[in-house]
């Protein structure tokens, strides 16, 4: 195969997994921002897990709420579970790899918090764990992950990606993330907030 047609169909790809995920999950959509503005408004914050590339979004998008995606605004308080390399390796260390988000969320999430867990195989233990101990909390989960795993059956909203690539569920995760925070910061800001 010619690059430059491996590169136009990986474009192609990308593109129309985006587009059927964001188009089958309107819905979903809506009720994941009102979910996170209502966890603001509140004065929770917003937790974020995942592992590998997800770690690298969990990331990203508490950047993003944080500092500001489009809008000059107050900061929001996000927290990727995935950056205190000490906790993250004594947990490992003195319990196990599985625990290192659950102990987190013990330690530092309160009633109203939203935890965000990625796993584009639906199945990693310590996202797994993590979900399962928000859940125990009663927190509101919000899961990504691809079309298959255990996140979506434990999530209060799931985000599951039609495809068995990871690359384009990576993809349309950081673009499900990236409509959130804008429409987090639309519904917590304009004048005129979307209800």
């Amino acid at each position: 195969m010619e690059y430059e047609k491996l590169i136009h169909l990986s474009l192609n790809e990308s593109i129309k997994v985006k587009q059927t995920f964001i188009q089958t999950h309107v819905n979903e959509i809506m009720e994941a921002a009102k979910a996170i503005v209502r966890c603001f408004k509140s004065g929770g914050k917003l937790l974020l897990c995942g592992n590998g590339g997800s770690a690298a979004d969990a990331q990203h998008i508490a950047a993003e709420f944080v500092n500001r995606f489009q809008m000059e605004r107050p900061p929001l308080a996000a927290l990727a579970l995935t950056t205190d390399t000490s906790v993250i390796t004594s947990i490992g260390n003195d319990y196990s790899f599985e625990d290192i988000f659950s102990k987190q969320i013990q330690a530092l999430a309160r009633r109203g918090d939203v935890v965000v867990c990625i796993s584009t195989g639906g199945n990693s233990p310590n996202v797994i764990k993590a979900a399962l101990q928000a859940c125990d909390s009663g927190l509101n989960v919000i899961g990504m992950s691809g079309s298959v795993g255990q996140l979506r059956e434990i999530s209060d909203i799931a985000f599951c990606v039609d495809s068995p690539v990871t690359a384009r569920i990576q993809e349309s995760h950081i673009t499900l993330a990236h409509i959130l925070c804008d429409l987090t910061e639309r519904m917590l800001f304009e004048k005129y907030p979307i209800e």
